[in-house]
């Protein structure tokens, strides 16, 4: 009876073996990962994780997200071992904007068939993405949907969790005029706005590995696939240092949606836009696509993938603090009275 089960959920679409080739492939990657909080391997019915001693009043941060139709690019490129990264850095960056050191992360991929090397690569990503964060990959879930997603077709997302002490958790309480804004650069595009990108460029429909002058020795493909940058160590280094007052980290909705949700009502995110770095592919963006500044700067980062503000005071220190940790940081603006939120 179990055979011909097997042989029917086989006929149906699902490999099951697949599934668990693509598990012992993985292994290897997880490993990587591992941390003092681990407490059993990948493939239970439950990842566990202890928790830290040592804080009054210890505050669990999650955080879920995907890579967007980001993925249809690396599917389109059949580039697979840097999306995984794209998959953490969405939810890590966005924990450490209150303060929390991530913990731990499960990823969810969902494919049209199983393919183990492909899945494996892909959760590679991930393990990569979690070296990168200090996070453990304590688990995850591959759901193969043959009939619901073409074979080769994938999407991927997952969720961290991080830990804060109360006393020290960022709420923006803080900010006050004359503060100072830091920013962050990015990578590139990071996971938002590929609607827009594939739109604007055709992604379907041209040759993916085109080059054009702005972007240098990079194809377009490369450039748009470049892995979201993850903040996670040089903010934790930053706040062990300084009075971190609030932190954006500018996703989806650019400057215009971001930086406000980390501005106290009654003050505003002054920009200095000429100050902003803007990276080529964005004015590349914006040529071919004819889009209005505005809407730019209402889509994508810019160039700018976490803003952070500090006291006029700590502002140099905190410049040093994160250069010492791999970000070229520069200051980008001035919290000012007043209740537009931002200006650019």
């Amino acid at each position: 009876m179990n055979n011909s089960r097997s042989e029917s959920y086989a006929a149906a679409g699902v490999d099951i073996t697949a599934g668990y080739k693509a598990v012992e492939l993985m292994k290897s990657h997880i490993k990587r990962t591992r941390n003092e909080g681990c407490l059993d391997d990948v493939g239970g019915f439950g990842g566990c994780f202890g928790l830290p001693t040592g804080m009054e009043e210890p505050v669990l941060v999650s955080g879920t997200d995907g890579c967007g139709t980001k993925v249809k690019l690396a599917i389109l490129m059949d580039k697979h071992d840097t999306i995984g990264i794209d998959a953490v850095a969405m939810c890590v960056n966005d924990i450490i904007c209150t303060g929390a050191k991530p913990l731990f992360f499960l990823d969810y991929i969902a494919c049209g068939k199983n393919y183990p090397e492909k899945i494996a690569t892909i959760v590679g990503g991930v393990a990569e993405g979690c070296v990168q964060s200090g996070a453990a990959l304590i688990g995850g879930e591959t759901a193969e949907h043959p009939g619901l997603m073409p074979l080769e077709d994938y999407d991927l997302a997952g969720f961290a969790v991080g830990i804060v002490d109360k006393k020290k958790m960022i709420d923006n309480t803080q900010v006050k005029a004359g503060d100072k804004i830091i920013a962050l650069p990015s990578t590139g595009v990071h996971s938002n706005g590929f609607s827009l990108v594939r739109k604007v460029f055709d992604i379907e429909n041209t040759d993916i590995n085109r080059t054009y002058e702005e972007l240098g020795d990079k194809t377009l493909g490369e450039t748009l696939l470049t892995p979201t940058r993850i903040y996670v160590k040089p903010v934790l280094a930053l706040l062990e240092a300084v009075n971190v007052k609030a932190i954006s980290h500018i996703t989806g909705g650019g400057f215009y949606e971001n930086i406000p949700r980390s501005i106290p009502d009654g003050f505003c995110a002054k920009i200095d836009k000429e100050a902003v770095r803007i990276l080529p592919i964005f004015k590349l963006i914006q040529k071919e696509g004819n889009i209005s500044e505005r809407d730019m700067f209402n889509t994508f980062n810019m160039g700018v993938g976490m803003s952070i503000v500090v006291g006029k005071e700590d502002a140099d220190k905190a410049l040093e603090v994160l250069k010492a940790h791999g970000e070229d940081a520069y200051i980008i603006g001035e919290i000012t009275e007043g209740d537009e939120k931002v200006i650019l």
